[in-house]
């Protein structure tokens, strides 16, 4: 496949993750007065399928190890396609929660795949680039998703909100039909044996660059998901925001992602995976500490909030390319089973996340603040020891 191909099929799948996640944001207070259900329930439509979409990888991962990308992708999308149909019908929240759990789950075929498929085409260092311009594209459709939900939600209502994921899903699905060719060139047959998957789960977890780059993005994903989870009561519940305002500033905080997507591909090029990621950590840091510190200073606006954050997300847009493929890196036999712990790890992370803001917010963006705060430290932490010192792939060896 040409290299721009790679490309686009990588922002589409790798893209779905914003569809699903932003795209419905700013409905959600709409969903929750719509069901008469109360805040917690509401989110748990994001964490309950942010917990599919990570345990599904364990599944995944080694499925396409065993029988290629193509088929997973696949069967990933169809599924997908329809249960983001069934959501769009829920009788209640409860099965709309039941729906986008399953969205989730098979989500996480589409991701798996598309991490995995950037280390069958590439080695480590030119993987983190590629990687960088397919979340480039994802960059792009996280600044769409927000004003596109906000606009489908005021013309429409919020059921229609959940009707432009599948229609994306389709429309990625018959691409990948069309021009996708299987990039694993040797399957494993061994992969779905059981005392093996264990063998290479263990390898893997024992992989000190395996971890160094899974902290990295675990910790910078946390931060994303602390503000995802939260800004839609925040920014309209506390601060008064229109769900057109929420939209335009989910917006610029994506854009500052792609910013930093291509802020990335500089730093890799003068200075190195490893040292990209420590620079951009400064980035990460000063953002938390200034939210901390303005929240602290009892200061409580929409430029509070919205400054801070999008320097943590220019950093963010540098973390997750240099954490994906490095975490991945070592392990050119067991791609998918590699990017799906990786991605096991940051969505775990995410429903403890979530589920604690469910029962913590008051009212305030204290949750909001302190949260990205605490994410912050921890990142930093990450990029200036663990990745400088384990940062260089060391090859594993699963069986």
């Amino acid at each position: 496949m040409p290299a721009g191909l790679v490309v686009l099929i990588l922002a589409l799948t790798l893209g779905i993750q914003p569809v699903t996640s932003d795209l419905y944001l700013p409905a959600l207070p709409a969903l929750s007065a719509s069901f008469a259900a109360p805040m917690w329930q509401a989110q748990y439509t994001l964490s309950a399928m942010l917990l599919a979409f990570g345990c599904s990888q364990l599944i995944w991962g080694p499925l396409s190890d065993r029988f290629g990308r193509r088929p997973v992708l696949l069967t990933g999308l169809l599924a997908y396609t329809l249960a983001a149909l069934a959501s769009t019908q829920a009788p209640s929240m409860l099965w709309l929660i039941v729906w986008r759990a399953l969205q989730g789950a098979a989500m996480g075929a589409v991701v798996v795949c598309a991490r995995a498929i950037v280390r069958d085409l590439y080695a480590p260092t030119e993987g983190a680039r590629i990687m960088s311009k397919g979340l480039s594209g994802l960059g792009v459709l996280a600044c769409l998703a927000p004003p596109v939900g906000s606009l489908v939600s005021d013309l429409s209502g919020w059921r229609m909100t959940l009707l432009v994921p599948a229609l994306f899903s389709a429309g990625t699905l018959a691409l990948v039909i069309w021009r996708f060719k299987e990039t694993l060139a040797q399957p494993n047959p061994q992969a779905l044996h059981a005392r093996s998957l264990v063998r290479t789960w263990t390898v893997i977890l024992r992989n000190p660059t395996f971890l160094a780059y899974s902290m990295l993005s675990v910790a910078s994903y946390g931060g994303l998901f602390t503000f995802l989870a939260t800004s839609p009561f925040v920014f309209i519940q506390v601060l008064g925001l229109s769900k057109t305002q929420f939209g335009m500033v989910l917006f610029l905080m994506c854009f500052a992602y792609l910013l930093g997507t291509f802020l990335c591909r500089r730093l890799l090029k003068r200075y190195g995976v490893q040292n990209a990621a420590a620079m951009a950590a400064v980035l990460s840091l000063s953002a938390g500490v200034l939210m901390a510190a303005l929240a602290w200073s009892g200061i409580q606006n929409v430029w509070s909030l919205c400054v801070p954050f999008a320097l943590y997300m220019l950093g963010h847009g540098v973390h997750q390319p240099c954490g994906q493929s490095g975490a991945v890196g070592p392990f050119p036999e067991a791609a998918g089973t590699a990017a799906a712990l990786n991605g096991f790890l940051m969505m775990l992370v995410a429903f403890v996340m979530g589920s604690w803001l469910g029962t913590h917010m008051d009212g305030s963006a204290r949750p909001l603040t302190y949260g990205v705060a605490a994410w912050s430290a921890v990142l930093a932490l990450a990029a200036w020891t663990v990745v400088r010192r384990y940062g260089r792939s060391s090859a594993g060896t699963p069986a």
